[in-house]
């Protein structure tokens, strides 16, 4: 289906053990967005997601479903999401979560905001965004490590970890989605750095983030203070390589 000015459009929504929230999540998402198209990337869900995500597809020629084998990162399932998206030739490639911490209704804010950039991000840091029912320590881990982020890397993105997103096709094309070897919540920096690295467009627009109301939340302290360290480790790299690149320059 197809976003007017836009093209043919397209939400990726990984999933893992979300059979509480998939049917959920994808009515919201088709009632307030008719014109655009759901493809769901699970995980090999133990707890029956991928069957829920068949069903869906069999009742809505809208909605498809990418089956892996395992459980292996938040990045390589949206780069497998991605690389079927592409081949399907969609305009317009989105991420979302399944649990409802991103609203659909609020999707509209970013396809708005598409027709002048190459990536948009739903914040939650940026005027008029917000953070709903999260912990004050959850909270302020969150904003720290996107203050370190922009710090590291000389960006100016205010919420380089989020995950409601919109790409135009050309974006991913010119990001080299190949060489992308993040697959956690990295993933989500990585991309947003590679976008502006190219000099492409990228904006921000406020969004809610409500947190879960069911099933369990797949961050925790471990994983948050893994990412952290990865990217400390790639963001450093990335700081060597813009060095030496301006040094061959010079």
């Amino acid at each position: 289906m197809a976003v007017e000015g836009l093209g043919r459009c397209v939400m990726v929504v990984p999933t893992y053990n979300e059979a509480d929230n998939l049917e959920w999540i994808v009515e919201r998402l088709r009632a307030a967005q008719p014109g655009v198209d759901v493809l769901v990337v699970d995980d090999n869900s133990p707890d029956g997601t991928g069957v829920l995500a068949d069903k869906l597809a069999d009742a809505d020629p809208a909605v498809r479903v990418v089956h892996r084998t395992e459980k292996a990162g938040l990045g390589a399932a949206y780069l497998n999401g991605f690389a079927v998206a592409l081949e399907a030739g969609y305009d317009v490639i989105g991420e979302m979560d399944a649990d409802g911490s991103h609203q659909p209704e609020q999707l509209q804010r970013l396809i708005d905001a598409l027709h002048t950039a190459d990536l948009v991000i739903g914040s939650r840091y940026v005027p008029g965004g917000s953070v709903v029912n999260w912990p004050a320590q959850r909270l302020l881990l969150s904003r720290g490590g996107n203050l370190y982020v922009r710090l590291l890397l000389g960006i100016r993105v205010k919420d380089a970890t989020a995950g409601f997103r919109l790409f135009r096709r050309a974006t991913l094309e010119a990001i080299d989605l190949g060489s992308v070897r993040s697959t956690g919540y990295v993933f989500q920096t990585d991309l947003a750095y590679r976008t502006l690295s190219r000099g492409l467009r990228l904006t921000e627009v406020p969004i809610e983030f409500v947190e879960r109301e069911r099933g369990d939340s797949k961050m925790s302290g471990q994983v948050a203070s893994e990412s952290l360290r990865l990217i400390t480790r790639w963001g450093l790299s990335e700081r060597r390589a813009q060095l030496r690149r301006s040094r061959e320059r010079a």
